[in-house]
C-alpha cells in the first residue's frame, strides 16, 4: 500500500487516491473507505484526507454526498488537476531551496576559500555548455548550486541540499520540460552575479540575488 513521507502531503494523498481510481480499486459510483480507513493506509492524517478528497472532488473525480459518504463519478484524472499536483510540487521545492539557499550564499561570501571560488566558478562554467539536455543542464545547475552551499562551510546546509537534491531535481526537469526554454543568456547573468557577489564578499547582494533568482523560478510556475 502506497505511504506518504513528504510534504505536501495533502497534495500526495490525492495523487495516491488518484493512481487507486485508475487503477480500478474502485469503480465508477463506488462508495469510497471512510477517513479513519484512508488516513493510516496513506499514513496521514484524517484532516489531510479530507482536503484531498476536496481537491479531488473539486476536479469531478470524486462527490461526498451528506449522510452517505464519498463517492467515484469519473476514472481518469483531469488534465488540469495533474498540472495542479505538478505546480504545487514545484513550488514546494523552490520554497525550500530559498529557505536554504539565501542563507547558505550570504554565508558563502563571508566564508569562501579561493579553493572555494573555483570550485564555484568550474561549476559555472559547466552548467554553460550544458544547454541542449534538460536533463544534463539540472545536473550542471544542481552542481553549481551545491557548490555555494559547500562554500557556506555548514554541513548542516549540505545536508538538507543533498538530502531533497532528488525530489529537486525531478520538479525542476518537469518544470523547464513545460517552459521550454533553458540555458538563456539572461539567465546565465543571474548566477554570474552571484557568483560575483561571493567574490566580493558581498553577504547582503548574494543573499538578494539569489532570492530574487529563486522567486522569479516560482512565479514562472505560478
Amino acid at each position: 500500500m502506497n505511504t506518504l513521507r513528504r510534504e505536501p502531503l495533502a497534495e500526495q494523498a490525492a495523487e495516491v487516491l488518484l493512481e487507486r481510481i485508475r487503477g480500478g480499486e474502485w469503480e465508477l459510483g463506488q462508495k469510497l473507505p471512510g477517513e479513519t480507513t484512508l488516513a493510516p493506509q496513506l499514513g496521514v492524517g484524517r484532516s489531510t484526507i479530507r482536503e484531498a478528497i476536496r481537491q479531488l472532488a473539486g476536479s469531478g473525480v470524486l462527490a461526498t454526498r451528506q449522510g452517505a459518504g464519498v463517492f467515484v463519478t469519473a476514472l481518469d484524472v483531469p488534465e488540469g488537476l495533474e498540472a495542479m499536483l505538478r505546480r504545487a510540487d514545484i513550488e514546494t521545492v523552490i520554497e525550500a531551496r530559498i529557505a536554504i539557499e539565501v542563507e547558505a550564499s550570504a554565508l558563502a561570501a563571508e566564508r569562501r576559500t579561493t579553493a572555494d571560488l573555483r570550485a564555484m566558478r568550474l561549476a559555472a562554467d559547466a552548467r554553460n555548455a550544458q544547454r541542449t539536455s534538460i536533463e544534463s543542464h539540472v545536473d550542471a545547475d544542481t552542481a553549481l548550486h551545491r557548490s555555494i552551499v559547500v562554500a557556506a562551510h555548514n554541513e548542516i546546509l549540505t545536508e538538507l541540499f543533498d538530502g531533497f537534491a532528488p525530489r529537486s531535481r525531478k520538479a525542476m526537469i518537469g518544470m523547464l520540460r513545460r517552459r521550454g526554454e533553458f540555458g538563456s543568456d539572461s539567465d546565465q547573468l543571474v548566477h554570474s552575479r552571484i557568483l560575483d557577489a561571493i567574490a566580493e564578499q558581498d553577504a547582503t547582494a548574494a543573499a538578494e540575488f539569489t532570492r530574487t533568482h529563486l522567486l522569479d523560478l516560482k512565479a514562472s510556475v505560478a
